[in-house]
């Protein structure tokens, strides 16, 4: 099994450091309904405006109907395809785009939904798989096969599963699986007090 913690500048939860974007899935492990229980749960419990929790997550288990998970591996991009397809679990985010209280327009949903997503990418760290969240797919064939209503907004696939054994990847899979982690410095994204003047690191 791959393991990738990031080399932060400071100390964060190891469940952080731990999530990373694999594409390289054990398709012979399924998995559980507890554990797809147990990832909506994660994504059920996160913050959102109002507390309205505008996401809708659709979820495709391979082995529960794999004529469906099919259907939705269809839409993927050729190349989220190519490695997708060893995927047991794929995932559709969504939001409503109205507050349930007062049908006005959620200007926060994406936000909400992107928080809900990355609780559900954290937990599945937690159980021991791989998530990677995905923009290459068809959104219009989506709502077509799977009969989506307009009011849904579309925002990202999720493959789910277990890393696959490191001995069962060819040369190319190793090399893009174990290549090194990065992010641009603190001191380039994070400001304090004003605009452009970077936090101190403490490096």
């Amino acid at each position: 099994m791959i393991g990738k913690p990031a080399e932060t500048e400071q100390d964060i939860a190891p469940l952080l450091s731990e999530r990373w974007s694999g594409r390289v899935f054990d398709a012979s492990t399924p998995i559980s309904h507890e554990q797809i229980i147990s990832l909506c749960e994660a994504a059920r419990w996160a913050p959102s405006c109002y507390g309205d929790q505008p996401w809708r997550f659709l979820v495709w288990d391979r082995n529960q109907d794999e004529s469906a998970w099919k259907k939705a591996l269809d839409c993927l991009s050729p190349g989220n395809q190519e490695w997708a397809k060893n995927a047991p679990l794929l995932i559709l985010t969504t939001s409503v785009q109205h507050f349930s209280h007062n049908n006005a327009d959620n200007r926060w949903g994406g936000y909400d939904t992107g928080a809900a997503s990355i609780s559900l990418c954290l937990q599945a760290t937690s159980l021991g798989l791989t998530s990677h969240q995905m923009g290459g797919y068809d959104a219009d064939k989506l709502r077509k096969t799977f009969s989506l209503p307009d009011e849904i907004k579309c925002w990202a696939m999720i493959a789910i599963g277990y890393p696959a054994p490191l001995a069962s990847l060819n040369e190319e899979q190793l090399e893009r699986e174990l290549k090194e982690r990065n992010r641009r410095p603190l001191t380039e994204q994070f400001y304090i007090n004003s605009w452009n003047n970077p936090v101190n690191s403490g490096e």
